[in-house]
């Protein structure tokens, strides 16, 4: 019990139910000093005949305020850590998944007329549903295709959401050529981009994906873009900087032609695979069909992660943890235009692939 010297001739002592368990404790220096500015009522007023009224509630709106203060404070502080985690991340693009109708038709548009290596196959029957990796170089070191079949369905849905892949090679209209020999479809045929000086083309795989065509000089990665299309860019622009870590490389606004691009990554696109958002003006959602499924992406923590998603307002999908069977762990989410990404554990995919 703490007993407070009054300022009139009786002594009054408080009830212990101002200082119980659940009530911040204060010392009476504190108190005196903070009553009257916290009451709105002079000092000479506190120690009177209902002081023990005036102090209850005045320790009841200490400890509210402390209380607020506090909670406060740990958010900021746990906004601050998630933010300077997914900063210094090791993180990096490792996949792109998406389901095909007939895999080895794809495997071979994909290394006879792109140029690309298959990596690896995974066949998964109790699951009935088959791997094939593709792409330029090892899936240690490059971000590389993952196609997924289903067994026993040929045909999926594109949707107006994704937009394109984009690959980058020595010579666009040579490579147009030899898409038309083989077969394939060319739906812009090789010239500069509007507005600009880069020569590009357009072509269709046979599951009628859009491969962009990019002329560039040599690159350690010639898979080098995934377009999405957005609802709003400035609201898809923070969470990609806040909860993935990337980085604004640049933006494009097309005015002529309605609509904004900006590129992110985690470093310069002539080196980095980037993710091309795209804002058509007045367009804010896009049927998603059922055929692009996800980005995959290296993280030193799935569980931060999954933290970060969260508060930087995503939506966890699958919470973090191993995946059954296999000691990989990931984390699955959406953006807020509802585009999925997964988060593997750096560590455990490098095991996988040995």
């Amino acid at each position: 019990m703490v007993r407070i010297i009054p300022m009139a001739a009786s002594s009054i002592r408080p009830s212990l139910v101002c200082f119980s368990s659940s009530t911040p404790r204060f010392p009476v220096s504190y108190l005196s000093r903070n009553l009257s500015r916290t009451l709105h009522v002079p000092q000479s007023q506190l120690f009177g005949l209902n002081s023990h009224k005036l102090l209850r509630r005045s320790v009841n709106c200490l400890g509210v305020a402390e209380s607020g203060k506090a909670a406060q404070a740990s958010t900021a502080t746990s906004q601050d850590d998630l933010l300077s985690f997914v900063k210094n991340d090791k993180r990096r693009m490792l996949h792109v998944v998406y389901r095909v109708g007939d895999l080895d038709r794809t495997i071979k548009f994909y290394t006879e007329c792109l140029g690309m290596k298959l990596l690896r196959k995974r066949d998964i029957p109790e699951e009935k549903y088959t791997n094939a990796f593709l792409g330029y170089g090892p899936e240690d070191s490059h971000f590389v295709i993952e196609l997924t079949y289903n067994y026993g369905v040929d045909k999926y849905d594109v949707g107006a959401g994704f937009g394109h892949f984009g690959i980058a090679v020595d010579d666009v209209a040579k490579t147009v050529e030899l898409v038309k020999a083989k077969g394939g479809k060319v739906s812009r045929e090789p010239g500069p981009v509007k507005g600009g000086k880069t020569v590009i083309a357009f072509i269709e795989d046979p599951d009628g994906y859009k491969f962009e065509l990019l002329e560039r000089g040599p690159t350690p990665e010639p898979l080098c873009q995934v377009m999405l299309r957005v609802g709003d860019l400035d609201r898809a622009i923070k969470f990609y900087e806040k909860a993935f870590g990337m980085e604004l490389l640049r933006t494009r606004d097309n005015p002529e032609y309605k609509y904004t691009i900006a590129m992110m990554g985690y470093g310069p696109e002539e080196k980095f695979p980037v993710l091309e958002l795209t804002y058509n003006y007045g367009v804010t959602e896009y049927d998603k069909g059922n055929a692009y499924a996800q980005i995959a992406i290296g993280t030193d923590d799935v569980y931060k992660t999954a933290e970060a998603i969260k508060l930087f307002g995503g939506k966890i999908t699958r919470e973090p943890g191993p995946l059954p069977g296999i000691s990989t762990k990931i984390t699955a989410c959406l953006d807020p235009d509802g585009w999925k990404s997964v988060f593997v554990d750096n560590i455990d995919f490098l095991k996988e692939l040995e």
